[in-house]
């Protein structure tokens, strides 16, 4: 629960000052009772509800899963366009709203192409000198891939939000301990110090 003092939150741990200008010490929220805190115009209220935003808009109302076809909210005023025509872009392709799952997957490959990108070095040395590639970096990035594709393909397997949301959640034990990742996950770099 939260509390709320002239339309504004009050945190708890903080001295704060009512609109009469009178001065409360920073422990004064956790040690007052109910009927102090009423007595001033403190009130409480549920704490706000915050969703996901790679899953749900702010209203809470879950987002689309899948890519659509961008098209006109209203009619223009000067008739160029209609409700429900297709929005393009100046050379005549059509603009797509992105799903949940293209986005998703687009994250992943640019998690994937880091995660490339640390030995690229090794390829060019390899390209340009002839130096062979460390075996355990070609086993990381074969693995790297491996891992991108999995991903993808466990991303547009989920049929809801729900599924969405669990696949990149954790399983946990009875008593709350982590059991492992839902998703597949990326392998770590064999050179790694930290």
């Amino acid at each position: 629960m939260t509390f709320q003092l002239d339309g504004n939150y009050l945190p708890v741990g903080v001295a704060f000052k009512t609109s009469d200008g009178t001065q409360y010490p920073a422990n004064w929220l956790t040690l007052s009772s109910a009927d102090e805190k009423t007595a001033i115009g403190i009130t409480e209220v549920t704490d706000p509800t915050y969703f996901d935003g790679r899953f749900y808009n702010g209203d809470g109302s879950a987002k689309s899963l899948t890519d659509s076809n961008a098209t006109y909210p209203e009619d223009d005023p000067d008739g160029t366009y209609s409700k429900g025509d297709l929005v393009k872009y100046s050379d005549g392709t059509q603009v797509i709203n992105y799903g949940v799952k293209s986005k998703l997957i687009q994250v992943e490959k640019e998690t994937a192409a880091s995660l490339l990108a640390i030995y690229d070095w090794q390829i060019i040395r390899k390209t340009e000198k002839g130096t062979a590639i460390d075996s355990d970096v070609t086993t990381f990035r074969d693995a790297v891939r491996a891992a991108y594709v999995t991903r993808k393909t466990e991303i547009n397997n989920c049929a809801d939000t729900a599924s969405l949301i669990n696949l990149y959640n954790a399983t946990y034990d009875s008593d709350g301990k982590f059991v492992k990742f839902n998703m597949t996950q990326y392998p770590t770099d064999p050179n790694k110090t930290f």
